[in-house]
């Protein structure tokens, strides 16, 4: 007798459910101003992005092509879903000493979440997220980035 009253209850249940949800469906049919849906893609002039959105991935560069990082793979070893790959090269300095030096910098953004430990971890500030939105693409290959620019190269203010 108890597993009948339960089963007509989970029933009441999901029709009080459902009824609830029309309810605030047909609120917002009724009230279309109160929605707060915006038009997408006529609004991007208009449209205003928070500074803290976490967008691409970026290895900063600035005019003269430098970076900030250092190939030490802090960011890399962070990572929980293994989205970053950092090649690194050990290549001769002036004074005959050998110092790793980044070669290339693999982000798989198919792989990221967005979580921000990469960039809270790094040590010479060399990543940051930027306020691109868009990153939808046809085939999976084109989600896969090589951050650091062709012929790019370590500051000298960066040890």
């Amino acid at each position: 007798m108890k597993s009948i009253f339960n089963y007509y209850k989970s029933i009441f249940l999901a029709l009080r459910s459902l009824w609830q949800g029309m309810k605030l469906t047909g609120y917002y049919f009724s009230h279309p101003k109160k929605m707060l849906v915006q038009p997408y893609p006529e609004n991007r002039d208009t449209l205003v992005i928070p500074s803290r959105f976490k967008g691409n991935l970026t290895l900063i560069h600035d005019a003269e092509n430098l970076h900030a990082c250092t190939a030490c793979g802090i960011c890399e070893i962070n990572c929980p879903n293994g989205t970053i790959k950092i090649l690194s090269k050990m290549e001769e300095q002036e004074d005959g000493k050998k110092k790793k030096v980044l070669d290339k910098w693999v982000y798989h953004m198919g792989l990221c979440t967005f979580c921000g430990l990469c960039v809270d971890a790094c040590p010479s500030d060399a990543i940051a997220f930027d306020n691109t939105f868009e990153h939808s693409a046809y085939k999976s290959t084109t989600l896969n980035k090589v951050l650091n620019n062709p012929g790019s190269k370590l500051k000298s203010t960066v040890k």
